[in-house]
């Protein structure tokens, strides 16, 4: 089954198209055939595309909408510019979506009709920076391929519906969570739970025995506590605010701080909440940038004290969490890097783990160092008694693997 993974957001839309099937998921030989990502969609768009062949094409184009992104990703797919990566448009047998929250109804990823729809509209109010584009992705791509080729939602909160209410619950009235779901939801559970998977792969360690912890760290970061294979706590909570220090992010805050920088600053609720999703973070603190990599190449060539603040800062939030979670686990097997900063930065690697020693963490700098450039593998010496790896992650492999299942209703373990 060709399955095309569509990730959609306000301005930019992100593609895959992927071939599985259940006799590929079983041997693990599932084809990317292509990708690709249209940003700036409204106007002159910046488009990014990269066949099979690896190499990677980068342009300009008029995008005036979602539907006119989602046009042109698949004449390219079809186009001798391409390869082709198919044929024709309908070689294209599924569309699978990511979408945000799917709160406490959706705890699996399910074949989108009316219903469906409904449910995700109904959880605008947990996700409105999110789950309103991912339904304009739907139509859009529903448009262009027809209303026969099937969809499916993938829902970012579903992997951490399993985390026990002593752990989703805020210790705030009770009545709160029953009339409006205020709740932990938790994110990145695609990529957590992608994470794991591949983890008990390269282990051969059966899911009911999988006791890891997992950092999804990229401009988006999250910390996962994960028992029998099972999400039994995350860092992200009611929204993907709460928890590590992000790229733009706060994370963890105390709660006062919101009116009492709205009363020094004169600034709006709104205004508060801008400042701590989109000004804050690495941004914040550094005052220079999000990017970690330029955070790491002032701290070194210019030895900007801010710049290691926000680093410092970065990896002690991380380094607490994974503490924490030994701690709600009772141990670990291992601790698991993904994400951006978490496959690519070995110093940022390095100085989560200092100070990890007496929960038997003996890093392998050398292999530490080695290991980038969508490489795999294990980063602490052979004797170390809690092990440390680094698994690129990859959202959209089981996004077209759930298409597939929710089409076909073939179960596959995966």
């Amino acid at each position: 089954m060709n399955v095309l993974v569509v990730n959609a957001g306000s301005s930019t839309v992100k593609f895959q198209l992927v071939r599985t099937d259940a006799e590929r998921i079983r041997a693990h030989t599932d084809e990317k055939l292509a990708r690709g990502q249209i940003e700036r969609v409204g106007g002159e768009a910046i488009v990014t595309l990269r066949a099979a062949d690896g190499v990677t094409r980068r342009d300009t184009a008029p995008i005036r909408d979602l539907r006119a992104a989602v046009e042109y990703m698949v004449t390219w797919l079809a186009s001798k510019e391409s390869g082709p990566v198919i044929g024709t448009v309908g070689e294209i047998e599924a569309v699978g979506h990511r979408v945000v929250h799917g709160g406490e109804r959706f705890q699996r990823s399910v074949r989108i009709d009316d219903e469906v729809l409904r449910g995700i509209e109904d959880m605008i109010d947990l996700a409105p920076l999110h789950n309103p584009h991912n339904l304009k992705g739907y139509a859009a791509a529903r448009a262009v391929l027809g209303a026969n080729v099937p969809h499916v939602a993938v829902f970012d909160t579903a992997f951490h519906h399993t985390i026990p209410e002593r752990a989703y619950l805020y210790a705030i009235p009770y009545q709160l969570y029953r009339r409006h779901k205020v709740r932990r939801y938790g994110f990145h559970g695609t990529s957590h739970r992608y994470v794991a998977y591949r983890w008990r792969e390269l282990t051969g360690v059966p899911r009911d025995r999988t006791r890891i912890i997992t950092l999804h760290l990229g401009n988006g970061c999250s910390a996962c506590a994960i028992d029998a294979g099972n999400s039994v706590d995350t860092s992200m909570g009611f929204t993907p605010l709460e928890g590590l220090v992000m790229g733009t992010r706060s994370g963890d805050l105390d709660p006062a701080v919101l009116e009492y920088l709205g009363a020094k600053e004169g600034l709006s609720p709104s205004e508060v909440d801008n400042l701590l999703n989109k000004q804050s973070g690495l941004l914040g603190v550094s005052g220079l940038t999000h990017d970690m990599r330029e955070l790491l190449a002032e701290a070194h060539e210019n030895n900007d004290r801010r710049a290691r603040l926000a680093i410092d800062i970065f990896c002690y939030r991380a380094r607490k969490y994974i503490g924490a979670y030994l701690a709600t686990l009772g141990g670990s097997d291992a601790i698991v890097f993904a994400g951006g900063i978490g496959e690519n930065a070995a110093e940022i690697r390095s100085q989560v783990c200092r100070g990890l020693a007496w929960a038997g963490v003996e890093l392998d700098e050398a292999e530490n160092a080695n290991m980038v450039a969508g490489r795999e593998g294990r980063i602490t010496t052979p004797t170390s008694r809690l092990a440390v790896w680094v698994i690129p992650t990859d959202e959209e492999l089981l996004i077209a693997r759930d298409t597939f299942r929710a089409v076909t209703g073939v179960e596959a373990r995966y």
